[in-house]
């Protein structure tokens, strides 16, 4: 039986890097981060809208106020219940500031062995996605994204799924990947130990017949 060193488990990582937590031989294929003014921008979009038209109802309402006099006598009130009241505003801007403060950590990598994205605000995240448990790659693209010229990548797999943000050549990196799990798929199915030279099943194309 392989003895464990007892200090195995007590190797120090300190960069929070992608490489820490690389398997023994698992190689970097391709990594990539979202592009930071698409990814911003998106955020800052999402409750645009919603956020404006409460910025004017409540400014309308605090103007006629301050017109007439009345926040004079019931400031103790008003100030609050409109601090309150200006919630969607507030977390319109959180939203946008935790996008800027965010984006310099998201980074996504391909590896030889599966698919791991970096995450994180204060605390670094990892999510480990194996191309052999993959079951779905759609590629989406808003208004935001062709401004930009990227794409957002959606992945399903067993029991988990993913997003790529706001990455380049969206649909040729999506082709890319879908081969990478279909080849893996294919290898763990048929070893190659159990695939003869010659087989009828190889290169099968399915099309309308001459």
């Amino acid at each position: 039986m392989k003895t464990i060193d007892e200090n195995y488990f007590k190797e120090a990582i300190t960069s929070n890097a992608v490489e820490d937590v690389l398997e023994e031989g698992e190689t970097i294929l391709w990594r990539s981060k979202p592009q930071k003014n698409s990814y911003i921008l998106a955020h800052f979009c999402r409750m645009m809208p919603i956020a404006i038209v409460w910025l004017i109802f409540d400014g309308f309402f605090i103007s006629m106020m301050v017109a007439s006099g009345a926040i004079r006598e019931i400031w103790w009130f008003i100030i609050p219940f409109f601090a309150l009241h200006l919630a969607p505003v507030w977390i319109w801007i959180g939203g946008t500031i935790k996008a800027a403060a965010e984006v310099k950590n998201i980074e996504y990598v391909f590896t030889g062995k599966r698919i791991i994205i970096r995450t994180g605000l204060i605390g670094i995240d990892y999510k480990y996605i194996y191309y052999d448990k993959i079951e779905g790659v759609n590629v989406k693209v808003g208004i935001i994204d062709r401004l930009c010229k990227v794409g957002d990548i959606y992945l399903t797999a067993a029991g988990s799924a993913a997003v790529l943000y706001d990455q380049q050549a969206p649909y040729q990196l999506s082709t890319k990947l879908q081969k990478i799990a279909n080849d893996i798929k294919t290898d763990i199915s048929f070893p190659n130990a159990y695939r003869p030279e010659n087989n009828p099943g190889y290169n099968t194309n399915y099309g309308p017949k001459n």
